[in-house]
């Protein structure tokens, strides 16, 4: 049986993971080994974000790891632009900065916690980015303020865009999808790295629907949303700010 939602692992032992994990993430050419289509993804939602916002003063990345998204983001515009990096993670905090300090001479502020209980300024920020953090997110009223805050944080204008593990409406396409990214993970790794990345997923995450989660970007006030990408268990998306 899958853990229930309430035995998932608490913030902190999610930081503590992840802490011993840095250099796993700041690979900015092959991204997330664990994750279908993880530079492809990147490419999409760094490129949509300047897409819908091409001028960009100043940007949040939740979650950020060590920086890839950021850095991404920022080789792409060719300009200075300040920074906030957001992780539950110290280390990667640390290395993030290390590595987005030689991509822009704008500031670079680095806010260590969960995004849910750090305080950022309202109307902060052109762009947001999210990559594979959302679905730490636990029941539909987290969900919910989740959503809202980012939509708070945005400028108008300003655009979110994230990458992540998603589940399926249906029970059957969930199994279906499930199987693959099975398949993929014991091609990248042999089976037992399938059942460490299964057993990540079960301990730490509770992804949602994407089709939620669009619907949910709407509800708090999104003007409009997009579907970039999903493969399988994967998908990228974004919205935009009125």
């Amino acid at each position: 049986m899958p853990t229930p939602l309430q035995r998932k692992s608490t913030s902190v032992e999610i930081e503590q993971r992840f802490d011993q994990d840095v250099e796993r993430f700041a690979n900015l050419e092959t991204g997330q080994t664990a994750t279908m289509d993880a530079p492809l993804a990147m490419e999409l939602i760094t490129a949509a974000a300047l897409a819908a916002t091409p001028v960009i003063g100043t940007m949040l990345d939740i979650g950020c790891g060590a920086g890839n998204n950021t850095i991404k983001l920022l080789r792409s515009h060719g300009g200075n632009v300040d920074c906030d990096l957001n992780d539950l993670s110290m280390p990667m905090l640390v290395r993030a900065r290390q590595r987005v300090a030689q991509e822009t001479s704008g500031r670079i502020t680095i806010r260590q916690g969960d995004f849910r209980t750090v305080h950022f300024a309202d109307d902060g920020y052109d762009i947001i980015l999210a990559a594979a953090v959302l679905h730490h997110l636990r029941d539909e009223q987290d969900w919910l303020d989740a959503f809202a805050k980012i939509h708070r944080l945005l400028r108008p204008g300003g655009s979110f865009w994230a990458t992540d593990l998603v589940s399926h409406e249906n029970g059957q396409v969930q199994q279906l999808m499930w199987r693959r990214y099975g398949e993929y993970l014991e091609a990248a790794g042999g089976a037992d790295y399938r059942e460490k990345v299964f057993g990540w997923i079960d301990r730490e995450d509770s992804p949602r629907p994407v089709t939620f989660q669009l619907d949910l970007m709407r509800r708090v006030g999104f003007c409009s949303v997009d579907l970039l990408h999903k493969n399988s268990c994967f998908a990228a998306f974004g919205g935009i700010k009125g």
